[in-house]
């Protein structure tokens, strides 16, 4: 969808009489059903007459197509400003303008992310030049008319408020200019050079619309590129159950593809390889020409798959596969051919910064492709937010019209491949009464340390092999480091102990990096994803009296986002808010303590619940 498509002389008309605005905000409004945010308006108003400037020159054809505000097909992006026509060789060609009205902006440490000031605070955000290509990149790889007709593709980003090339045009992002260069405001004359370098002749718009109608399926070279870079990745081999599981939404998605919708609900726990069989679908569906996305509401499965993946093709140009659970507020019905939902226990109902976008995540899902699968996990649900249950999803798979199918994955690589540990846990954290009352036979190591300097050192000095031990803990910790980056945030002086929260600066990367052995994670940079040995600090939200394990909410840290609106919650409804927040806080260090293949170490820091998990925990020695 296009919300303007027009050409350059009825832009400049438009522009010049004042109609422009008025028509973009009716036929946004006719496209997404919703009314133009105020400061939309302002910036289509301030943009686009800089770029009537740009667009005036008599170098660049009368007929020349001008398209605003084009929504690229299966995703929620759209692309600021295109002009479009043919090149010196006759080549259809689409420069592609990513707009911003940013004064000032400053560099960061974080590859492709800037700072600048947005709705009256900083904020880190895409570097401009990154966004414009990935727009390029994502038609590509998806669009048949640029596929098969070659269209040149030109992206670039104008800063037409920018008088400053400090942080914008820093050499750290040398990358991303190299591919989409950036104009500030003294360059205008350098970007028309750019632009009517590459439209020497007028198209009146045609390629725009062949481009907003075409089939949109992915291109070999990403499809296979993917494939090849599973191949070598032995984290990512199938077997068992998990070949099954695969096969089967294989065969689902290729039958909804000629006609029903369908839905496919894969239910198992930590370790039985729900991320394995959902990277392996998507490179199969890719292969097989069927337009796919993975989805996951958690950044750093997301960050750590594109990173593990990097290969023959960029890290970023692979990032375009993988996408966040908020993004299809405004999809059309059935435009994807499959969406793959890993961790879809921690589906969200609203989605948007403010949570006040869109209807149900799952619904949005289910009625933006033919066929979904969802990998889930209920007892992985670990914030007040999260409602992705299987009875959400046959709730609004109804809704759709979609048929359902229901598999499970049991089969255990985590843990030591023991089922025998996952139930004593429940046992113990009193989540469910099981008959693993024992680890004797369970074959993986627990242990519970004296003190968490014991813990911690243990896990630097098993990390020492490949990098693949972690520290984390329950979130009961202010963050002080974050804004001081001399104050240690989890500190117990009467153990000469003191460790920070993960660097802010690693973001979902941090369960990665080899530094980070020294910080100390949450279920938020660890959830999904998995190391060799894991240490946990248990805080004062999951306490034991008298042999029965209590929860408090209350002893979160503030800034902990898992259980915003708990305190409105209990007001409401104070049994619910109770029954809640217990299974939060229980289902949070579940998940906590199975993060390890090898072995999991555990220190609390009050007394009568060490207490309790060294009289229950049978000592096993590490392999």
């Amino acid at each position: 969808m296009t919300v303007y498509l027009e050409t350059k002389s009825g832009f400049l008309h438009d522009v010049l009489h004042g109609n422009l605005t008025e028509k973009l905000i009716d036929a946004f409004q006719k496209r997404f059903g919703r009314s133009v945010a105020p400061s939309e308006i302002r910036s289509w108003d301030n943009s686009l007459d800089e770029m009537y400037k740009v667009i005036g020159t008599h170098l660049l054809p009368e007929n020349s197509g001008i398209a605003i505000e084009f929504n690229i097909p299966q995703t929620a992006k759209r692309v600021d400003f295109i002009v479009t026509g043919l090149d010196a060789d006759g080549r259809p060609s689409a420069v592609i303008i990513e707009l911003k009205q940013w004064d000032q902006v400053e560099r960061t440490s974080k590859d492709a992310i800037v700072r600048t000031f947005l709705n009256g605070t900083k904020r880190e955000v895409s570097h401009p030049s990154y966004q414009a290509w990935s727009y390029a990149a994502l038609l590509e790889d998806f669009n048949t008319v640029v596929q098969n007709d070659h269209v040149r593709l030109s992206p670039c980003a104008y800063l037409h408020n920018c008088r400053q090339p400090a942080g914008i045009l820093d050499a750290f992002y040398a990358a991303h200019l190299g591919r989409a260069p950036a104009f500030l405001k003294r360059d205008a004359p350098r970007l028309q050079t750019f632009i009517t370098d590459r439209v020497r002749t007028g198209d009146s718009g045609d390629l725009m619309a062949r481009i907003r109608t075409a089939e949109n399926r992915p291109a070999k070279s990403i499809a296979d590129a993917l494939s090849g870079m599973l191949a070598g990745k032995r984290e990512f081999v199938m077997i068992d159950d998990q070949k099954l599981v695969f096969e089967t939404a294989l065969s689902m998605a290729k039958s909804a593809a000629r006609g029903q919708k369908q839905v496919l609900i894969v239910e198992g726990g930590p370790g039985t390889g729900k991320s394995v069989v959902a990277i392996n679908l998507l490179a199969s569906l890719l292969s097989a020409g069927i337009a796919s996305r993975y989805v996951t509401k958690n950044a750093a499965p997301r960050a750590v798959f594109e990173a593990r993946l990097s290969g023959s093709m960029a890290r970023s140009r692979i990032g375009t596969l993988f996408t966040g659970s908020g993004s299809f507020t405004e999809s059309s019905p059935d435009e994807y051919g499959a969406l793959i939902v890993d961790e879809a226990h921690r589906l969200n109902e609203k989605s948007g910064l403010y949570g006040n976008l869109g209807e149900n995540q799952v619904r949005e899902l289910i009625r933006s492709a033919r066929f979904s699968v969802f990998f889930i996990d209920e007892d992985q649900r670990v914030t007040l937010r999260d409602i992705g249950t299987k009875a959400q999803i046959h709730q609004w798979a109804h809704a759709e019209g979609a048929l359902v199918e229901e598999l499970s994955l049991e089969s255990q690589f985590r843990c030591g491949g023991s089922d025998g540990y996952l139930a004593w846990l429940d046992h113990i954290l009193q989540i469910r009464p099981t008959a693993n009352l024992s680890l004797s036979d369970c074959g993986y190591p627990f242990t519970v340390c004296a003190n968490p300097r014991e813990l911690h050192d243990r896990i630097i000095a098993l990390n020492q092999a490949d990098q693949r031990a972690r520290v984390v803990a329950g979130y009961c910790w202010p963050w002080l480091s974050k804004n001081d980056p001399e104050a240690m945030d989890i500190a117990f002086p009467e153990h000469g102990y003191g460790a920070r929260w993960n660097l802010a600066s690693d973001g979902s990367l941090w369960i990665e990096k080899p530094e980070a052995v020294t910080e100390v994670g949450c279920i938020h940079t660890c959830q999904g994803l998995e190391t060799d040995y894991i240490g946990v600090i248990i805080g004062p939200d999951l306490m034991v009296r008298d042999g029965k394990v209590t929860t408090h909410p209350e002893r979160r840290a503030k800034s902990d986002a898992t259980i915003k609106g708990f305190k409105t919650l209990a007001k409401n409804d104070p049994v619910a808010a109770a029954q809640t927040g217990d299974t939060i806080i229980r289902n949070t260090y579940r998940t906590l303590m199975t993060r390890g293949r090898r072995g999991c170490f555990i220190w609390s820091s009050d007394p009568e619940t060490q207490e309790y998990f060294a009289r229950l925990a049978s000592p096993t020695p590490c392999q």
